[in-house]
């Protein structure tokens, strides 16, 4: 028996290739299949199922693509309802791998469908769970993802997890391995720890969604609380996970044609397409084609994306750096935004010798900013997430979290300079790029963020409750 976790860190995401006997399963893939078909052929196997252990909302799998290609059926648990042919699994039923076996185990809550697959050994043993997003590693999965298409509260969702959570998993014994579908970093819980593999029995002495004294009712407050909005292009992922999509191969050839900076910038004109500048953000503070969005593959690429393009059918053209558009194509398509149209050929280089029109970013290193703060009053803008923020930040900063820049638009000065920083450098530059989209160019970024102004010395604060003044 051969367990493997696919780990991709850029959305927290484990995808999992299970062999025995010359038949594999594989769990939750990834958009671009050619890794699991790869990996079978070499080892003389044959992909013989494909699990999903619910309806992804943060990327989009790649079941359909692998079911195509290799004839193996895709498999969800009770309650799901794909627009395509599927294996819809009953409670308890069992799927024979070789000489190992995968049962099914109905653990509603994060959605109704959602399903742990436990993996019994040759000898029977129970081996491992595969727990999607019911159990991570120092959490739960958020209950309020399916309240719409379930009809339910997030509350009433919170107490289904706690049903399945107690009855399903937590009777199984100490030793079995969890193997959950994201890490650290995704929008899909809370308190996720670094880690990606743990066992059951550590979970259940160390998370807080596992207590044994705990009641329904303090796990249903516990877990709903401080709960942030998810990403806009959840649900969109959520359908074309229900009812397929365009091959992965299609969605690449097309996405990485060359565009020369002519084109480019007729094509641009004439759809209404997103200049997407993924280059990493030094080279786009040197220079950038004006209105271009920054998102720097070399960051957290993919849910930023998804945070900040909420409509994934948004028409797409990439400024990359050279080598790097298939990547950029693919990190896409991972998030359901499939409709690229081209990458500029020769990359910003090209359009600059062009002689088109150019921006740039005013960016000043901590040091300096530290004296010049000190000098003058000019405001700054901290586009950390608020948690971030209320632990530590600069005296007299604003916060205006980056995934809602768009709520604090009218914030920001018309008329005179002002400083927008992140944590290192990168949110900032994506902030800076947004804001100038708007008209909005009075903005200086400072380079290195938060940490390099506190190194320097700059005079930070912590959050103080208004009710404790």
């Amino acid at each position: 028996m051969e367990v493997e976790q696919i780990y991709t860190g850029c959305l927290a995401q484990g995808a999992y290739y299970i062999e025995s006997d010359g038949e594999v399963a594989i769990i939750d893939p990834l958009r671009e299949i050619s890794p699991y078909i790869d990996r079978a052929k070499k080892n003389g196997a044959k992909i013989k199922y494909i699990f999903e252990t619910h309806f992804h909302a943060d990327f989009v799998s790649g079941h359909v693509t692998l079911s195509k290609e290799t004839g193996a059926p895709i498999v969800f648990g009770p309650n799901a309802n794909p627009s395509f042919k599927a294996i819809i699994a009953k409670d308890e039923q069992e799927f024979v791998l070789g000489k190992i076996t995968i049962k099914v185990m109905h653990t509603p809550g994060h959605t109704m469908e959602s399903t742990t697959y436990l993996l019994k050994d040759e000898e029977g043993k129970d081996y491992a769970i595969f727990s999607g997003d019911t159990l991570f590693l120092g959490d739960v999965g958020r209950p309020d993802l399916a309240q719409k298409a379930s009809d339910m509260t997030k509350e009433d969702l919170a107490g289904l997890l706690f049903d399945s959570l107690r009855t399903k998993i937590m009777p199984l014994a100490d030793d079995v391995i969890v193997y959950p579908a994201h890490g650290a970093g995704s929008a899909c819980g809370k308190n996720m720890m670094k880690e990606t593999v743990d066992t059951l029995g550590n979970q259940k002495s160390m998370n807080y969604a596992l207590r044994a004294n705990m009641t329904k009712q303090e796990f249903i407050e516990e877990v709903t609380d401080g709960l942030l909005p998810p990403p806009k292009y959840f649900p969109l992922n959520v359908k074309m996970n229900k009812e397929g999509y365009e091959h992965i191969d299609t969605i690449l050839k097309r996405g990485t044609n060359n565009v020369s900076p002519d084109d480019f910038e007729r094509i641009a004109n004439d759809t209404g397409a997103l200049v997407l500048d993924v280059r990493p953000q030094s080279d786009f503070i040197k220079g950038h084609i004006p209105r271009s969005i920054f998102i720097g593959l070399n960051g957290d690429f993919a849910p930023w994306v998804g945070a900040l393009i909420a409509d994934v059918k948004q028409p797409l053209l990439l400024v990359c750096p050279a080598g790097m558009e298939e990547e950029a194509v693919t990190r896409l398509s991972r998030v359901g935004f499939d409709n690229t149209l081209g990458v500029l050929e020769g990359g910003f280089q090209a359009w600059q010798n062009a002689g088109k029109e150019i921006d740039s970013v005013r960016s000043i290193e901590a040091g300096l900013a530290k004296q010049q703060m000190e000098k003058n009053a000019t405001p700054v803008f901290d586009v950390r997430k608020e948690s971030e923020f209320k632990a530590e930040h600069l005296v007299d900063a604003t916060n205006t979290p980056l995934d809602q820049l768009n709520i604090f638009i009218d914030s920001f000065p018309e008329n005179e300079d002002f400083y927008v920083h992140c944590a290192g450098g990168y949110r900032s530059v994506i902030a800076a790029s947004i804001l100038k989209s708007r008209g909005i160019h009075n903005l200086i970024d400072l380079a290195g963020g938060f940490g390099a102004l506190k190194k320097e010395g700059a005079e930070v604060t912590n959050y103080v409750c208004p009710s404790t003044l």
